[in-house]
């Protein structure tokens, strides 16, 4: 059965929106069209930068948990490169992970972030209709601690 979502957005000022979602979160976004304006929320193009690392990560990060790697910490960077003619869309995205954890597999990350990006992550899938997606992991070792008084 398909699932339903909803927004509601309410012009403030500007180029500024208030947008509230079905669930009841909330984010400002907005879009500077003047220099000098001021910008106070993620642009739309923004947001969609932030939906895809939003989805890939979710995703990752359980996988990851299923194959039983133990991650301490993970961080993503998104660059996206927008044509230069309306409509302005993204032709190149590049995705980066930085995976921290004692004995962290790279098959596994490298498994986790295929599956996300071909099966699972239904924003990468949407988006590599027009733009190439570039994944590139690095995987930050740290030793593991130990339980014992003392670090013994």
């Amino acid at each position: 059965m398909a699932k339903a979502m909803s927004i509601q957005a309410t012009y403030q000022t500007g180029m500024q929106f208030d947008v509230t979602s079905g669930s009841g979160h909330h984010v400002i976004v907005d879009n500077v069209i003047l220099p000098g304006d001021q910008h106070v929320g993620f642009s739309p193009m923004e947001m969609l930068l932030v939906a895809l690392a939003g989805c890939t990560g979710i995703n990752v990060i359980s996988i990851l948990q299923k194959k039983q790697q133990q991650v301490t910490a993970y961080e993503m960077r998104v660059n996206g490169i927008l044509t230069e003619q309306f409509p302005k869309i993204f032709v190149e995205i590049s995705v980066e992970h930085f995976i921290t954890g004692p004995h962290v597999k790279p098959e596994a990350v490298a498994r986790a972030i295929e599956l996300s990006e071909t099966r699972y992550c239904g924003v990468s899938i949407m988006l590599s209709k027009t733009a190439k997606i570039n994944h590139t992991f690095q995987i930050r070792e740290i030793a593991q601690q130990s339980n014992l008084p003392g670090g013994q």
